[in-house]
């Protein structure tokens, strides 16, 4: 199936995209609306031709069995022997979820309730501030969902803490009350060394200022022993279970300073979004599917055509994390050089994903995008209205843009239509053609576009689970795992030996000339 496609790549790549759209309905019927948003993926090479043979790589994967599995809790994360679902995290009015005999959903709606109360007891109390402390996706999904929801903001200011650069904890606490502040420490484990490092500088910041830790703390970890040794209450230990990925976690517990930013009532409406695309996803046939097609079409550009990078490019500000929350998403879910057997990859794995927002990104990285030598596909998304009514006309011009860069990409413009704008300036000879030359826009750029009604709660779930559907299409058509990261722990091992060789505390003997040269510089340094 893949020469078959690689074959088709070839006739493709003869033909300009926008020459398909001499079939006036091709927009259409190379479109999609689900649940309320629309994805257009006319602006790509593919054909009626292409499209079929897509598809039938999806069926020849089994991806319907497999999506089935997941949503069944079978132990689809095959390297870890565990089951699969967040979805489950979603599932408000869906029915039984049964993980080895047991129904999980009990439990779920059950701390869902618990965090409900919690969130209104903070949301009542005097706290003015929240400080999220996690990494990773304990971090980058509620980080991503606070700014996204801005509008539905009514509860204390929320901050994010990540990086063990002490410089990230430090700016934050700058200028907060020691009285008014509450800490929400996410680690799964209790045992993260980067978020209970920063955790236990929190720690001894109230406790220097005479704030007793125990009423400042909430702990996000399914290790509730380690959690009571730092005197945080059973009370205020929200567990999840295994089967919920740190990158697939936002839903449930590690979602908690969002809830209680934006209140219960819209956290569960973005719950209810996802449960919505879960449903599209579960029912429409694969043709038909928002993010089967999704995936599709990025794996047509990337493992078919070889385009190694994927841009996304959200037309809203608020959406501004978005692209480095979808980086991990998906790089650290299909970033992987094996099968489910063990054997090497037979294709390309999951493509490099980044982005800004529009409109900023034109400023900066366009450039390459339009003249580079090398393909983008891009991934527009834009809202059909804002939140500000009494800036319509900025929202009016942030889609303009954003429809103009798809269509500029598409089209391009010839070395003729350039000779013919340096003509009009004056320019004649050699100086024409040579201006002219730097004006071309090979244009032929695929791109696609996701437009959704406004950035609600609902919506913002819906575009979330349309991504995490889509990055598990992708990994079951490349047969790999894509729930679990082995990829991260050689650099954290290699971190705890070095530790103490940073410190000064140990000898670099044994390691190479470059780590040993580099330890030394540091070391020159210190103060």
């Amino acid at each position: 199936m893949w020469d078959d496609l690689k074959r088709l790549g070839g006739i493709a790549a003869e033909r300009r995209i926008e020459d398909l759209f001499e079939n006036g309905s091709r927009a259409g019927e190379f479109s999609l609306n689900a649940a309320g948003l629309l994805f257009d993926y006319s602006k790509t090479q593919l054909d009626e031709q292409i499209r079929a043979a897509l598809v039938r790589l999806a069926q020849d994967a089994d991806v319907e069995a497999r999506r089935d599995a997941m949503f069944a809790g079978a132990p689809i994360n095959e390297t870890e022997g565990r089951a699969v679902l967040h979805t489950a995290l979603r599932n408000l009015d869906g029915g039984p979820v049964m993980v080895d005999g047991t129904d999980v959903m009990p439990e779920v709606l059950g701390t869902l309730d618990r965090m409900a109360a919690l969130a209104d007891e903070v949301r009542a109390s005097d706290v003015t501030d929240v400080v999220n402390i996690g990494i990773g996706g304990s971090d980058l999904g509620p980080a991503m969902a606070y700014r996204a929801l801005s509008p539905y903001r009514d509860g204390p200011r929320c901050h994010f803490v990540s990086n063990v650069d002490g410089a990230d904890i430090a700016d934050v606490l700058r200028g907060l009350d020691p009285q008014t502040t509450l800490f929400v420490v996410a680690s799964k484990t209790f045992t993260t060394i980067e978020t209970m490092t920063n955790a236990r500088t929190a720690k001894a910041w109230l406790d220097d200022r005479g704030v007793s830790s125990a009423e400042r703390f909430v702990a996000l970890s399914s290790n509730r022993a380690k959690a009571a040794e730092w005197g945080i209450p059973e009370s205020r230990t929200f567990g999840f279970a295994d089967w919920v990925g740190g990158r697939y976690s936002m839903w449930g517990p590690i979602g908690l300073s969002l809830m209680i930013a934006i209140g219960p009532q819209a956290f569960r409406a973005f719950l209810r979004g996802g449960q919505e695309m879960d449903r599209h996803f579960l029912a429409a046939p694969l043709h038909q599917n928002m993010p089967v097609l999704l995936a599709l079409v990025g794996m047509w550009h990337n493992q078919v055509l070889g385009h190694a990078t994927r841009a996304v490019l959200p037309y809203d500000n608020r959406l501004a994390r978005l692209p480095a929350y979808l980086q991990q998403l998906e790089m650290e879910s299909n970033g992987k050089g094996v099968s489910m057997d063990g054997a090497d990859l037979r294709c390309e794995s999951g493509p490099v994903v980044w982005g800004e927002p529009g409109t900023n990104g034109q400023h900066a990285f366009y450039q390459l995008i339009h003249q580079g030598t090398r393909v983008v596909p891009c991934e527009f998304m834009v809202a059909a209205t804002g939140h500000e009514p009494e800036l319509r006309h900025h929202h009016d011009l942030l889609v303009a843009n954003c429809l103009a860069q798809s269509e500029a990409l598409m089209k391009g413009r010839s070395l003729e239509e350039a000779r013919e704008i340096m003509r009009a300036k004056g320019l004649e000879g050699d100086e024409l053609e040579r201006q002219a030359r730097h004006r071309v826009f090979p244009g032929n750029r695929p791109s696609t576009t996701l437009v959704y009604p406004q950035l609600t709660p609902e919506v913002l779930g819906k575009i979330v689970a349309l991504y995490e559907h889509r990055v598990f299409v992708e990994g079951v058509i490349l047969d790999i795992n894509s729930f679990d990261q082995w990829g991260v722990e050689l650099g954290k091992e290699l971190a705890t030996a070095l530790g103490p060789i940073v410190s000064g505390e140990a000898s670099a003997e044994g390691k190479d000339g470059s780590t040993r040269q580099l330890v030394d510089y540091v070391l020159l340094y210190r103060t």
